[in-house]
């Protein structure tokens, strides 16, 4: 692409985002940097991927609401984590951290573990335990 022709779309989203880096062929045929402030195709998968994340949290708090799930699974959505990325925070086994999702395993979980979940995702010890979403 030509650097005069570097998509410069307004999107809703911009404010959450700084121009993007992308290359683009000068008037001398040279690849040069050039910044963009949005491209419309970028802009609506990005719309697309958020309204999924909020369906993903949404459901989530369904889930822990009828006790299927505990409000780890609830945060961790909420906080856009998968369970490998929740595992690296908490230093434990992923396979640890999604038994943890078992309402019956998380109700026995003790101070020092539910404490470190807090931590992670920024709430109080109180929040966790007592969830009302």
């Amino acid at each position: 692409m030509k650097k005069n022709e570097v998509p410069q779309d307004d999107s809703p989203l911009k404010k959450n985002q700084s121009n993007e880096l992308v290359y683009a062929v000068d008037e001398e045929g040279k690849f040069v940097s050039v910044q963009s402030s949005g491209w419309e195709p970028k802009t609506i998968i990005q719309y697309e991927n958020l309204e999924v994340l909020d369906q993903r949290v949404q459901q989530a708090l369904e889930d822990v609401r009828a006790n299927r799930v505990s409000p780890v699974v609830y945060y961790m959505e909420l906080n856009r984590m998968d369970w490998q990325t929740l595992a690296a925070y908490l230093e434990k086994w992923t396979f640890i951290v999604k038994r943890h999702a078992k309402p019956s395993v998380f109700k026995g979980l003790g101070t020092k573990t539910l404490q470190k979940y807090a931590d992670v995702f920024g709430i109080t010890l109180e929040d966790l335990r007592n969830f009302k979403g």
